[in-house]
């Protein structure tokens, strides 16, 4: 049986009454849901292309019709399996039209997705479990020779109130097959969700350990993706390539696969990110718009230039994730020849676009302004206090598409909005005349590689569970492909030298996200201590990576 029991902690995303009126009535919230709006489009545009993609190396081509139609499908089977309105699934698919029929399923049933990434492993699937108190796990049989069964097996030793998994593939061993559901269309809603209750929960970037829960609305995140489409110039004659992997944020909502189902558009699934996968599609399906971090988007223009696929159709390509600096916004340039959008925003909330019509050197030298005009933004100082335009500080926001708080998380919701219901982004910000943001790094320990957001701290706990590490520091290094790589400098204890490589792969089989693994090792014999004897990890950090950068650079070049 699911667990209805009173302890489960309820969602919700609370706006003070006035500014909820103040939004409502300025039309940013509409009282749409999820479920409206694509079975309002499975009306309006029926046989159009709403998705292609591959399942199992089979093309799928599937109509807005048939969308709405495997959606309620799969509603009515989750719901027939015992799952009941409110409970919370966590989903885990890759760059498969099944991700969408299983997310508009779980809406149309009311039922809360918890989006997972391909790349993470029981350690993180097990933590989005027990935080958002999930009854079931849907994934995939495979995905890049890695079988999910195995890791959905740990789940449920691990969480045990994960009492239902669903496998998309054609053998799901002893659980759910998708395709075995069972629909009761008796049991779904007969009407749809209240707009401002939580649709899904989305992840943070985990800077201070492993990831938040973020709870968005239907109200707040169809508003960002309705109004990202007029910015980015989505239209029902668009196609959306979703390259990146579906479930983050900006291939999701910036404008993502959900402005584009919103327009009535058509979204292409890359199987992944390269151009050897991405480039034929582009060709053969027309893409005119997609989203890249920074070091596929510089892959990506150096590839073109000797493609024979032909990219004409590709109009603008936006990338986000981390900054884009102007040298590398040149080149990415100059190797597509479409327009550059910049995208700056967080799955909390805040979203900035460079606008199609903006000056090149706006383009190239910021990363954009806000979606809104509602969007309430503060440049403050070390104390708090408000900058003028041109001074950098750390960047605070709110505004009717971010977040008041995360889910079952009293420590950071202390740390990370204050008092009057402003969002700590953790942001270094310089703000001109206009608007425009100018992002200059990270004010915390959040390591952004390739778009990929890493806790030092988190890093460090797991190595200092090895038992030749004595101490371990885990710092961000300047990376011209990455962005940011991460280097873990290692204490071993006395008289053992573990290597690299073993450390490595001890990482691995602790069962976390490939990404999290330190790119680079480094042992050293002690590290600098306060004059009270502690090590200060911030003023560490700091020194480790200026030390190492040093070195490198004194490096014989060629």
């Amino acid at each position: 049986m699911t667990d209805t029991s009173p302890s489960r902690l309820p969602l919700a995303q609370i706006w003070p009454d006035d500014m909820v009126q103040r939004y409502r009535a300025a039309g940013y919230w509409r009282g749409e849901t999820f479920t409206g709006f694509v079975r309002d489009n499975a009306r309006r545009f029926a046989d159009k292309t709403a998705i292609v993609g591959h399942t199992g190396g089979v093309v799928q081509r599937w109509s807005y019709a048939q969308l709405w139609d495997k959606a309620e499908t799969i509603a009515a089977g989750l719901l027939a399996l015992g799952l009941q309105a409110g409970d919370r699934v966590v989903v885990q698919l890759g760059n498969i039209p099944e991700f969408y029929s299983v997310v508009f399923g779980l809406f149309r049933a009311g039922l809360i997705p918890v989006y997972a990434l391909p790349a993470h492993r029981i350690t993180e699937i097990a933590h989005f479990a027990r935080k958002a108190q999930a009854c079931a796990y849907v994934a995939a049989q495979h995905h890049e020779n890695f079988d999910y069964r195995t890791l959905a097996r740990e789940l449920q030793h691990e969480v045990p109130t994960v009492q239902h998994t669903i496998i998309v593939g054609d053998d799901a061993a002893e659980f759910t097959a998708l395709h075995h559901l069972q629909p009761d269309p008796a049991r779904l809603p007969s009407q749809d969700a209240d707009p401002q209750s939580v649709a899904f929960l989305q992840i943070s970037g985990g800077s201070t350990g492993l990831s938040k829960l973020i709870p968005r609305t239907h109200d707040d995140y169809i508003y960002s993706f309705r109004a990202s489409n007029d910015i980015c110039g989505i239209t029902p004659e668009s196609v959306y390539m979703v390259a990146l992997p579906a479930a983050h944020n900006f291939p999701m909502s910036s404008p993502g696969a959900m402005g584009a189902f919103y327009a009535g558009a058509t979204v292409v699934l890359s199987p992944a990110p390269s151009p050897d996968a991405a480039f034929p599609l582009i060709e053969q399906e027309k893409v005119t718009a997609l989203g890249l971090v920074p070091p596929l988007a510089l892959l990506w223009a150096q590839a073109a230039e000797t493609t024979p696929h032909d990219l004409s159709s590709l109009q603008v390509l936006q990338v986000g994730g981390a900054k884009l600096t102007p040298e590398a916004a040149r080149r990415v340039i100059a190797g597509l020849g479409c327009t550059l959008q910049q995208v700056f925003g967080m799955a909390e909330g805040l979203v900035n676009y460079t606008r199609l019509n903006d000056p090149l050197e706006t383009i190239i030298q910021t990363q954009g302004r806000p979606i809104s005009p509602a969007d309430e933004i503060l440049v403050v100082d070390d104390h708090g206090h408000p900058l003028e335009s041109g001074g950098t500080g750390y960047l605070l926001t709110r505004g009717p598409y971010t977040i008041r708080a995360y889910h079952n998380d009293p420590a950071a919701n202390a740390r990370s909005f204050t008092e009057d219901g402003f969002y700590r982004t953790g942001d270094v910000v310089t703000r001109t005349a206009d608007g425009y943001l100018i992002v200059q790094g990270r004010a915390t320990d959040h390591i952004n590689r390739a778009g990929e957001k890493i806790s030092a701290e988190e890093v460090e706990d797991h190595l200092l569970a090895h038992p030749q590490v004595f101490d371990a520091t885990v710092v961000s290094i300047p990376d011209e492909f990455l962005g940011e790589r991460t280097c873990a400098f290692i204490i071993p204890h006395t008289g053992t030298r573990p290597r690299g490589v073993e450390l490595k792969k001890w990482m691995r089989e602790r069962g976390v996200a490939a990404f999290k693994v330190p790119d680079q090792i480094v042992l050293v014999d002690s590290f600098d201590t306060t004059a009270v004897g502690k090590t200060s990890r911030k003023e560490l950090r700091a020194k480790l990576r200026a030390q190492l950068l040093a070195q490198e650079q004194a490096k014989p070049q060629g």
